[in-house]
């Protein structure tokens, strides 16, 4: 039976409980739990002397049970004649105090306060999807009026999020106490368990109400209450612990190399993101020894998203190199502090067994892996936020190869680094990086003060940034007939201004006009990323595509290279960079109108849909004729050099055949170009170009 959510996010999906109770059938109560799991909360919270009104009380052996144990001031009630004349048939002789009444949950006919505790098994769930959850806010205020103050609502739910919210909104707006707990499954009896969770919910009634929520949730019958304060809080609390069940039900029956199961676990007392945690199997072909069946693999703070830990592919590649059997992949998240590797351990141990693969022998010791040693590091300088992008982070990291980087982020797609640049000190020589790099890479953190660090102008962290630059060479810079003329660039897209500034800084002779929609952005590139306009290097704030449509109004041939390097927001489309429209037919037409005689267009593509990727180089080659693509390995992006009919005086295979001579003419070119204290720019542009390919 199909009945488990593929991803957290269904747990919130009302279609996906609406299919879950249609195919539950007969079996329900089971899930919910009998009396042998229920009992330590249900002691904890009903007195043996209470009078307690069970509602919906169904055909469930619960009250049974409860009545042989000493509870005999029951109120069953359900509003089936059929279930209520088998109940008090099937109990008249063994248990005659036990009644059943046929009664509605909504309008009983019991006195005010003349309950001290109601029992809900599974009545609220039933309920809450009629009629939009009118019924199950009737039963609530029907308990709310029959409990006596102090008297308690013990309702066991699979906590639905509708359902559970419904709940618990109902009894904080009466100013009453509420409690979650989650009931786990002991260890060891996962084949034979079902996935979800159970709670138990309980609601306590005050003689006046309390003027802030009272909000606590419980691990286990007897676990310590963790306070909230927002219900918001809760429902994510329960969330985690429901995705946190079906995964290791996953996990301990069974393997899959092909899935990339991932749970993200929360900071107890804040609720904010702490680890995120992947699941790699290894594959049923490699030879793994027998002793290494799970091990843990903690990725260096600021090496997230690097392809190796944020790609299946490259997640992989990492479990076929550590082979183990399988590899939890754990990632740190920003703005936590962790102290060393042994706290980090100490933390996950608990949790992370129960994530173990099936088969592995009781009390194997689990070794945590790491590059280094270490847990890598990372400071957050900056943080803003963008009318256009949402919440952003400036942030310091240091690399897996001892070097420090200064990275750009959007929250709302942490995943991804938006612009990169690497730091040298500013007092730092050569030689004296040289000796820093080899004593950093022991060191939990860098030796010097962020005050102290710049940005490194010469070096392009972005390889598609080093291509963009590589692909100059196509206009023949460094030829001696090429050696006074200027270069006219236009750039849409700034990010920290790193390749603007480059070709500002080692292009000769070049006048770069930059076009960024985002004045965030730009202030964000001034303030951290040492980015410096001036009359070579130029900004235009303002949309890419009116830009480029009034500039065609001025009229053509204006410059000699165009850069098209900007992200798409929106994340539905196969495509994210650049925008769709930015690709349309009619702006390609007025980017080649905009190129001189001599120009190209250069296009960052990052296309993961296979039809769109090739409607679109259909596009560019319409008004481009000859395109070179230049794939970029581990990562989707690939850099499209794009040549007009104008220039395209010879066949492409001749164009690469000469390319090799021109890529070293404008290697000694941007080394010679220089100013200053700038150093030689970090970038092999023979080796950049050898790898193109004609579309």
């Amino acid at each position: 039976m199909s009945l488990l959510p593929r991803t957290a996010e269904e747990f919130s999906s009302a279609e996906y409980w609406e299919s879950f109770f249609k195919k539950r059938g007969e079996k329900a109560f089971e899930w919910y739990g009998d009396y042998n799991k229920l009992c330590g909360v249900l002691h904890k919270y009903i007195k043996v002397q209470d009078k307690v009104l069970v509602v919906g009380c169904g055909n469930s052996e619960l009250s049974e049970q409860l009545y042989d144990v000493g509870y005999k001031h029951l109120t069953n009630i359900d509003i089936s004649e059929t279930v209520v004349t088998h109940m008090n048939q099937r109990n008249a002789k063994c248990r005659p105090g036990l009644t059943f009444q046929q009664v509605d949950a909504t309008q009983t006919p019991y006195e005010d306060a003349s309950y001290q505790a109601a029992l809900d098994k599974g009545t609220l769930d039933a309920m809450a999807s009629e009629e939009e959850g009118a019924l199950a806010k009737n039963m609530l205020t029907e308990v709310g009026r029959v409990l006596s103050v102090g008297g308690r609502y013990v309702c066991v739910t699979l906590a639905q999020e509708s359902v559970i919210k419904l709940a618990v909104e109902h009894f904080v707006q009466l100013g009453w106490a509420v409690r979650l707990h989650c009931l786990q499954e002991e260890s060891g009896k996962e084949e034979d368990s079902f996935a979800l969770p159970v709670f138990v919910l309980v609601c306590t009634k005050f003689r006046q109400p309390m003027p802030k929520p009272i909000l606590e949730m419980c691990l286990g019958e007897d676990g310590s209450p963790t306070r909230l304060v927002q219900v918001s809080e809760l429902l994510s609390a329960v969330r985690e612990h429901q995705a946190y069940s079906v995964l290791r039900k996953r996990l301990r029956t069974g393997t899959d190399a092909s899935s990339n199961l991932s749970l993200t676990l929360c900071h107890t007392k804040t609720g904010l993101p702490r680890y995120t945690l992947t699941v790699q199997d290894s594959s049923p072909r490699t030879k793994v020894p027998r002793s290494n069946h799970f091990a843990i693999f903690i990725v260096p703070q600021g090496s997230e998203t690097a392809w190796i830990y944020s790609s299946g592919e490259g997640r992989k590649q990492l479990a076929a190199s550590a082979n183990y059997r399988r590899l939890v992949i754990v990632a740190m998240h920003r703005n936590q502090e962790y102290t060393d590797m042994q706290a980090v351990q100490s933390e996950l141990s608990p949790m992370v067994m129960d994530l173990a693969p099936p088969g592995m022998p009781a009390n194997h010791q689990v070794p945590f892996l790491s590059v280094g040693g270490d847990l890598g590091w990372r400071e957050e300088v900056s943080r803003g936020v963008s009318r256009m992008s949402g919440q952003y982070c400036v942030e310091n990291v240091k690399g897996e190869d001892g070097e420090l980087y200064r990275r750009l982020v959007f929250l709302s797609n942490a995943a991804l680094v938006q612009s990169e640049s690497r730091l040298v000190s500013s007092n730092t020589t050569t030689s004296q990086k040289k000796k820093n790099k080899r004593k950093s890479k022991s060191a939990a953190a860098p030796a010097i003060s962020s005050t102290s660090l710049s940005v490194d102008s010469g070096f392009l962290c972005c390889a598609h940034h080093e291509i963009m630059v590589a692909g100059l060479a196509l206009l023949g810079m460094g030829m001696p007939e090429s050696k006074d003329i200027p270069v006219s660039v236009l750039l849409v897209g700034l990010g920290g201004g790193g390749l603007p500034q480059f070709l500002r800084d080692f292009v000769p002779n070049v006048s770069v006009e930059v076009v960024e929609l985002d004045p965030v952005v730009l202030e964000v590139a001034k303030e951290w990323f040492g980015f410096r306009p001036d009359d070579r290097l130029t900004v235009t704030l303002g949309d890419g595509l009116d830009r480029i449509c009034a500039l065609e109004k001025e009229g053509a041939g204006l410059f000699d290279v165009i850069m098209f390097d900007v992200d798409n927001k929106d994340s539905t489309v196969g495509m994210s960079c650049p925008p769709a429209a930015f690709v349309e037919a009619s702006i390609l037409q007025k980017v080649s109108s905009l190129l001189t005689p001599r120009g190209m267009f250069i296009l960052n593509l990052v296309c993961r849909d296979s039809v769109l990727r090739k409607s679109v180089l259909q596009r560019v080659s319409d008004v481009f004729p000859t395109i070179l693509s230049r794939k970029i390995e581990g990562e989707v992006n690939e850099v499209l050099l794009c040549i007009g009919a104008e220039k395209e005086t010879s066949n492409s295979a001749h164009i690469l055949q000469s390319l090799n001579q021109a890529a070293k003419n404008l290697q000694s070119t941007l080394c010679s170009n220089r100013t200053g204290t700038s150093r030689c720019p970090h970038i092999d542009i023979v080796d950049l170009l050898k790898d193109l390919k004609v579309e």
